[in-house]
Order: C-alpha cells, then structure tokens, then sequence
C-alpha cells in the first residue's frame, strides 16, 4: 500500500487558529487554536482539508473506509478500467497459514477468469461480479482535520482490522508532519490514557509511533 498526501493548507494551525481567534477575539491565533482544541471546540478544525492518494487498498478495507461519511472518495473504477495484473492483497495470517498455496491458486483463477471474460467481450462491468475482496484498488480521499483526528481515534486502535489501521499508521504520520499542533494528541483513546473500548488488547500504544 502506498498513500500520499496530494494537498493541504499551507499554514493549516495558522488557518484553524484564525478561526479560533475569531470566536475569542484573541489576537494569539496558535493559542486560541490550543485553547479551543482543550476546550472541545473543534469546529474550527473544519477549516483545515487534506486530501490523500491511496494505491493497493484492498476492496475488503475500502468497504470499511467508506463508512467515514464526512469524507469525499473518487475510487478507480471496475466498470471501465480493465484490470490488469494486479497483486492482490493477503492478509499475514493467511500468508503464514496452510491455506496460503490453495489460496493463492484459487485467486490465480479467479483472476484468470476475469480475463477470459473479458477478452471473450462480456463487459467489464459485468465480469467484475467475481473478482476478490483481495482485488486492490486506487482513490484519493479528502477529509477535514476534526474528521480525521475521529477517523484515528478509530482505526489507529489495535483492535481496528490491521488493513485500515495501516493505513491509518500512515495517513496520521503524514498529518503530523503537516500540522503537529492539531495531530499532537491523534490516535486511539490509549494514547491520552483513556481507552474507549470494552475489552482493551492490553497493548496500548504511543504519541511516537506517528513521529515519522
């Protein structure tokens, strides 16, 4: 999986801390942007977009990906791009597992189907109904900062499924080099001490993990 981040403010804590300012009246714009953070008042993060490419995401995790609503998604087609000697995306457990020769083979002719589908004219459109959830595909994604620090807090956790949360690792990574001060404190519940979930994985992890 490779992700890119295409566009981001210039000055993202300056343009969210303008807006803080606003509100306050301060005339300190990285201080009002700490006070309103502290304060719950994250409305100002809003103002903050990052949009990001992302190459070799299983169609599996982008089902999951998706679900972030308060985001914009421009996903490769299947309906009129051909797909063309992919690498399909294994999980690890897989690959380590008995199972991985048998399915690697049964994927090989799955795929081999595909293009004997479409090489005999039927549409691609159509023949896509049997490719795989490993099939990898390519988007951009664009979310805001106050979204995107929700999006980590979920799939950065080490309960979250390990594709996502890959991507996740990489995205907020990215985020932090662009804007420290909103992406300080990004992550999962452990991070700040205080786990949201029901059964904790016993293995918290760390601000510095995302330091790149």
């Amino acid at each position: 999986m490779n992700v890119y981040l295409v566009e981001a403010p210039p000055f993202p804590e300056m343009l969210c801390g303008a807006a803080a300012a606003v509100c306050t009246n301060s005339k300190n714009t990285e201080r009002a942007l700490k006070h309103a953070m502290e304060s719950g008042h994250t409305s100002v993060l809003e103002h903050a977009v990052f949009t990001f490419k992302v190459e070799g995401l299983s169609r599996a995790a982008l089902a999951q990906l998706t679900r972030h609503r308060l985001a914009s998604f421009d996903v490769q087609s299947q309906r009129y791009v051909r797909i063309h000697g992919i690498d399909l995306v294994m999980p690890e457990n897989i690959r380590k597992s008995e199972f991985y020769e048998e399915a690697g083979s049964l994927l090989e002719d799955v795929m081999n189907l595909y293009q004997r589908m479409v090489d005999a004219g039927i549409p691609c459109e159509d023949a896509r109904y049997v490719t795989p959830q490993a099939d990898p595909t390519t988007l951009y994604m664009t979310m805001n900062a106050r979204e995107l620090l929700h999006f980590f807090s979920l799939r950065t956790c080490n309960r979250a499924q390990w594709e996502i949360r890959q991507l996740a690792d990489e995205m907020l990574t990215l985020c932090k080099q662009s804007a420290q001060i909103i992406f300080e404190n990004a992550g999962p519940g452990c991070v700040c001490g205080h786990c949201q979930e029901k059964k904790p994985c016993g293995h918290p992890r760390r601000k510095g993990e995302w330091d790149g």
